[in-house]
């Protein structure tokens, strides 16, 4: 009888990390999402004592666009989520699915063990894991 390993979080996380910083503007912002064809971004943090933020396409459309707010005036620290919901890499992917459905998020970022994010990981991720024939 084979013992299967259980699907942690680190096994179905992006492999790559794009950030901003929170004085960028969010015109900025756009156009790195344009660039890399993603949704979501990091914000990195000020301090070690600081948390790190999240920034989401459909919070520039709700908070800057629909409002007719100007991209090149708005920064990202004001429309970003902070603290960003986070998680560990070895979280087991039953448990970060169910936090991420509790809290109504699509995406969370993982983080290291001194807060650093190094990853992130979305709800599709999640639940689509990865193939058990890999």
């Amino acid at each position: 009888m084979s013992e299967e390993r259980a699907l942690r979080v680190e096994d179905v996380m992006s492999s790559s990390l794009h950030s901003i910083e929170g004085l960028s503007t969010v015109s900025d912002a756009i156009a790195i999402m344009r660039e890399r064809g993603i949704n979501a971004l990091a914000v990195n943090r000020r301090s070690s004592d600081d948390e790190p933020g999240l920034l989401l396409l459909p919070d520039i459309a709700a908070q800057v666009l629909a409002p007719n707010r100007s991209p090149e005036r708005v920064n990202v620290y004001e429309i970003m989520v902070k603290p960003a919901l986070t998680l560990p890499p070895r979280m087991l992917v039953r448990y970060a699915v169910r936090l991420l459905v509790r809290l109504e998020a699509s995406r969370a970022l993982v983080v290291n063990s001194d807060g650093d994010p190094i990853a992130m990981v979305t709800l599709r991720d999640l639940v689509l894991g990865e193939d058990p024939e890999d």
